[in-house]
């Protein structure tokens, strides 16, 4: 029988532009704080997990996870081991970290994620991003990611025969559900409510088009910020969430010219019924999702994976309110990447730190009511890397 993993304690900073931090004070920050809500000694962490998509680009700091130590000296001589998987590393670091201790090799597991991406101007952002591309073909000829999710949206369109003004009607709506919770989550960096009226009647030049179809409100921001979970095989007497179940299935690194289709999350889609699945469950039993809205047609089309819509209907999702608040299944009710900010390191990290604090009933930002289980869709890249976790509440 599988031994159970339990997250026992999480971090946070502030996800925005925050030129007075550097990527090593963020990692201070988050690893400090989780430690202190553990209430555990450093000394009783057996491993590190440090999830950060490219210090080198950004910081000129390749070789990361050891400076815990200096944060840090009792953790000297533990293990630390960096994980990099584009957007998905927070989660994939996650993955690692539990099977780490269902092997039996370690008790307690520290999994950081962190990322300081506004050393760099939108240019040097978007030239460190398209690493995460198939660069011979996608980044190394002048794609950006905007660019390749654009590759989605086109998809969808073209396969589903829909209007461009029905796409952006529907992705403005899931805009102003990401802007409605941002606005209570303090950690997020965009914090505005905006109405999907609103947005779509924006002059181009406050909504520029970044890449077709896509506009600037369909964009998550560059950010700076960490977060940090403590994983255990120690059920603590208070506060606890059980990881469940990890699922990370790998699709094909390019999107252009690629064999996997451009209109549906297919390797995500398969994650996320290997996990239900696992558990004998379905998305009835799941009360919210966070997933990765780097783009808001990364979450329309979460809809259909999740099973909360029939392709090609996943509009469906968002104008009925099923993915809204009072919802079968609210998600991103953090606000998402599109309005908390997208720290590529940080991002799945900062997912199951925010589901676990909502599992415990005391959420940061909007509180969802009875909630029991949760799913988390961290993607990587075009959606190469795919990283699903499923977490409940213990009785």
């Amino acid at each position: 029988m599988t031994k159970p993993v339990y997250i026992t304690a999480s971090a946070h900073t502030s996800f925005a532009i925050q030129k007075e931090e550097t990527l090593y004070s963020l990692y201070g920050k988050a690893l400090n704080e989780v430690i202190a809500d553990s209430k555990l000694d450093a000394e009783a962490v057996d491993a590190l997990f440090v999830a950060n998509y490219s210090g080198g680009s950004f910081n000129n700091q390749e070789h990361l996870a050891p400076y815990a130590v200096n944060i840090e000296p009792a953790l000297r001589f533990k293990p630390m081991y960096r994980v990099e998987g584009a957007c998905a590393s927070g989660a994939s670091a996650i993955h690692l970290a539990q099977m780490a201790i269902q092997s039996g090799q370690i008790n307690n597991a520290l999994v950081i994620g962190v990322e300081k991406m506004s050393s760099l101007g939108t240019p040097g952002v978007t030239s460190a991003l398209a690493k995460a591309s198939y660069y011979p073909t996608e980044g190394g000829v002048g794609y950006s990611f905007p660019a390749l999710f654009a590759e989605y949206a086109k998809g969808w369109l073209g396969q589903y025969n829909h209007s461009a003004e029905k796409l952006r009607q529907t992705l403005a709506l899931i805009t102003e559900k990401a802007y409605g919770f941002g606005t209570q989550n303090p950690y997020a960096q965009l914090r505005k409510v905006r109405s999907a009226a609103e947005i779509l009647s924006l002059a181009d030049e406050k909504n520029p088009t970044i890449a077709e179809p896509l506009r600037l409100h369909d964009c998550s921001p560059i950010s700076d910020g960490a977060a940090a979970i403590l994983l255990s095989n120690q059920r603590p007497s208070n506060r606890s969430v059980e990881l469940k179940a990890v699922k990370t299935s790998c699709d094909y690194l390019n999107i252009i010219e690629s064999r996997k289709p451009n209109y549906i999350l297919e390797a995500a889609k398969a994650s996320i019924a290997s996990v239900l699945d696992a558990q004998q469950m379905t998305i009835q039993d799941i009360q919210f999702a966070e997933v990765h809205d780097c783009f808001t047609i990364a979450e329309l089309l979460m809809y259909s994976a999740l099973g909360l819509a029939e392709p090609g209907r996943e509009f469906e999702a968002i104008e009925t309110g099923k993915v809204c608040d009072g919802g079968e299944c609210i998600v991103n009710p953090s606000g998402g990447l599109k309005s908390k900010g997208h720290p590529v390191g940080a991002t799945g990290v900062s997912m199951h730190a925010l589901a676990y604090r909502q599992l415990c009933d005391d959420a940061v930002g909007h509180q969802v009511s009875n909630a029991e289980n949760a799913l988390i869709v961290n993607l990587g890249g075009s959606a190469a890397t795919n990283v699903v976790s499923l977490l409940s509440r213990s009785s």
